[in-house]
């Protein structure tokens, strides 16, 4: 069993502290607390895939997706929030004015989690009780039944996240998916990052694109779906959901960017559909 993050997760983790460490203010997510569970070696900012201009518009987008999630779970305030492939994800630790009147159940392998709850005990965070950890491994488990024996009630309202983890999941799979939330307790909201196919996005960022594919397909967790919007919003109106709707990197921008001078913008690889049920 392996018994530490992914690198995805630690990447994403170093992204977020990276923007804090050299984009100017106001930052668009201030977190620090990712980079403290990895402890990396003192040359971490010298890696390829920190190179502070190389990495801009893909640290952009991941403190904005993050951010829009935050929003619309502290707007609604639910009084279950789920994150689905959760890795390094700090909500709780940053935010526990908010997380601690709800239960927060954070998904994911067993062995990672088993890193990360020994990594908050480390470092003082601790693991309260409204915090759940629940162990699935997504190719055999019950994601609901798992989540339903770690406290989560179906039939009160939850916001759902799932960021960052359509990719790696057969189309079959993220229908059944949506499914099952779309038939959780009315009002309960999923926001869910999705990939455009590579011809869709803008030509300079395709050979990124397809360098982070290769480099997925090489660590054996290939990118498997990409949905134009279009398809994405079918796929969530098949699934049941009342209310549908995209938000686009350009919204992202509008909202976390406008009339910043740095350059950060979010790209389209990577979009979101907010969905209802």
């Amino acid at each position: 069993m392996q018994t530490q993050p992914d690198s995805t997760a630690v990447r994403v983790a170093l992204w977020r502290a990276l923007h804090v460490e050299v984009d100017p203010q106001p930052h668009v997510l201030e977190d620090t607390i990712g980079l403290r569970l990895v402890d990396p070696d003192e040359g971490w900012r010298r890696r390829p895939d920190m190179d502070p201009q190389f990495t801009c518009t893909f640290r952009a987008s991941i403190v904005a997706r993050a951010r829009f999630i935050e929003d619309l779970v502290l707007d609604q305030r639910p009084p279950q929030y789920v994150i689905l492939g959760a890795g390094l994800d700090t909500f709780a630790q940053r935010r526990p004015d908010t997380a601690s009147h709800m239960r927060v159940f954070e998904v994911d392998r067993a062995g990672a989690q088993e890193w990360k709850r020994r990594r908050l005990m480390e470092l003082g965070f601790g693991v309260p009780d409204w915090l759940r950890f629940v162990a699935v491994d997504f190719e055999k488990d019950d994601l609901w039944q798992r989540l339903a024996a770690a406290g989560f009630d179906a039939t009160r309202p939850a916001v759902i996240s799932m960021a960052g983890v359509s990719m790696y999941l057969t189309r079959d799979a993220i229908l059944d998916t949506l499914r099952k939330i779309a038939s959780l307790a009315p009002g309960s909201t999923l926001a869910m990052t999705f990939m455009l196919p590579i011809e869709m996005n803008e030509p300079e960022m395709r050979p990124m694109i397809e360098a982070a594919a290769r480099g997925a397909r090489a660590s054996g967790t290939p990118f498997i779906s990409f949905f134009a919007p279009d398809e994405m919003l079918a796929l969530a109106r098949e699934a049941g959901f009342r209310e549908a709707r995209h938000v686009s990197g350009g919204d992202l921008s509008a909202r976390y960017f406008a009339g910043r001078t740095d350059g950060l913008q979010s790209s389209k690889a990577e979009e979101l559909l907010v969905a209802r049920a």
